[in-house]
């Protein structure tokens, strides 16, 4: 039988070890071979909403009659805390730093095509940013199809912005990416200017016209056009599919504040990110650009060493904006 000694040794032990370290979830640590991950895309079905009309139609469908949930992962990293509010009838979480050293905050919208609810994997990287950026990120669990419309969007990430500790940062994957971004601009008509915008393989044009599209499709095993299109039709309600609120490629993006662009050669977003990049330098926009050779769509959220890697540049981009 040990001795009280002993045991009082292990706990001083167990004491230090959770003071100085920090518990991360396997989910977030977990490293897959990158060429795995369109073998698990397609073996899954992950691009059964995208790849035909009738898919898009059945997802949306089912969306409507079983909503996904959309709470975070029983663990996250132990150096943060989750708290959830309700803000005009949208579930909205935050994440701070348990030892309450934070600056700043990233609103953050999460992707999904416009009816997909957020996933582990926003969660895992959303604490991360939280945790390593010193900052608070905030999370709204906003309507989807086909209920939700790029306007109602719009217009409850600008009522975040208005209400956050500044300075202020947007960041999202996705169709989140396009939220953000026309949030941005509609931020910059009121001429405010976020810290830095940080678009993760963002949807950027929803008539899906880019020429380029179709000689990107083969080799994306994720997203297509067909499906994309249903989907659009619905986030746009009212709106004309080139509306800036609602295809942000349409915007005049002069007077954003900087911008930072991931995206990868295998997604049927990339061609619209370059469209993006240009505009954006012809704009006098700081645009910082990480494009992924053979990576596939959003693969900073994904656990490969790529993912990692990006997530990582993630953390010093944010860093450097909410500090200056």
């Amino acid at each position: 039988m040990p001795s009280r000694a002993s045991g009082a040794s292990r706990a001083s032990r167990a004491s230090r070890t959770s003071r100085d370290t920090v518990r991360v979830p396997l989910a977030a640590r977990l490293v897959l071979p990158r060429a795995a991950v369109p073998v698990f895309l397609r073996a899954t079905g992950a691009n059964l909403t995208f790849v035909t009309e009738t898919g898009a139609r059945r997802r949306i469908r089912r969306a409507s009659l079983r909503p996904a949930p959309y709470g975070p992962p029983a663990v996250l990293q132990g150096d943060v805390r989750v708290d959830v509010e309700q803000r005009g009838g949208w579930p909205v979480y935050t994440i701070r730093r348990r030892d309450g050293a934070s600056r700043g905050t990233v609103v953050y919208a999460h992707g999904g095509g416009w009816v997909g609810e957020i996933v582990s994997q926003h969660w895992h990287l959303a604490a991360q940013l939280a945790a390593e950026v010193r900052t608070t990120v905030v999370l709204p669990i906003y309507p989807l199809v086909p209920y939700g419309t790029a306007e109602e969007a719009r217009v409850g990430i600008l009522d975040l912005v208005a209400s956050a500790d500044g300075p202020v940062a947007l960041a999202g994957d996705s169709a989140g990416g396009q939220i953000v971004l026309s949030a941005a601009l509609s931020l910059r008509d009121a001429s405010v200017v976020v810290a830095r915008t940080v678009l993760i393989a963002p949807a950027l044009d929803l008539t899906w016209s880019n020429p380029r599209i179709p000689e990107v499709q083969p080799s994306d095993p994720w997203l297509g056009t067909p499906g994309g299109r249903v989907l659009a039709e619905h986030w746009r309600g009212e709106l004309d599919l080139r509306d800036p609120v609602v295809s942000p490629l349409f915007g005049d993006l002069a007077g954003l504040g900087p911008v930072t662009v991931f995206t990868g050669t295998r997604d049927v977003l990339n061609p619209d990110a370059h469209l993006l990049r240009d505009r954006a330098a012809a704009a006098g926009v700081e645009l910082e650009w990480h494009e992924g050779d053979g990576e596939v769509h959003a693969y900073p959220l994904l656990p490969i060493r790529s993912g990692r890697a990006a997530r990582a540049q993630i953390v010093r981009t944010l860093r450097r904006s909410l500090a200056s």
